[in-house]
């Protein structure tokens, strides 16, 4: 899998909002920091996190689009990308977009994301 193909992988994991789909796909020592400015440190911090996420947010739909690989190396890769999304949250529509950066690293012939930072569009 290259780091591409990860993120294909990785969008799609969230979009099935189930952890158990996510979980393999991040770094024991991850850390995401949302565009609230929340930061996230730790599979299971980032777990709570993903899953409140997920149980708040009905038939979410969530994109990434426009990524620039700033550096790609057989260890590790960081990329920027715009984000969308879009569900429901207490019966009402909601949605939002921003700008992403992640950092994935290879371990053991594996991807796994090890930082997320979102942040909102202005």
């Amino acid at each position: 899998m290259t780091p591409g193909e990860f993120l294909i992988a990785y969008e799609a994991a969230l979009a099935t909002q189930d952890w158990g789909q996510v979980a393999p796909l991040v770094h024991e020592d991850a850390t995401v920091t949302f565009s609230n400015g929340v930061v996230y440190k730790g599979i299971n911090a980032v777990q709570g996190a993903f899953e409140k996420n997920f149980s708040s947010i009905k038939s979410e739909e969530y994109s990434i689009a426009g990524i620039h690989w700033v550096r790609e190396t057989a260890k590790y890769a960081v990329c920027n990308y715009t984000y969308h999304w879009q569900g429901i949250i207490n019966g009402e529509l909601a949605g939002g977009a921003g700008r992403g950066t992640s950092v994935l690293v290879n371990e053991n012939r594996r991807w796994l994301l090890l930082a997320e930072h979102l942040t909102r569009q202005a």
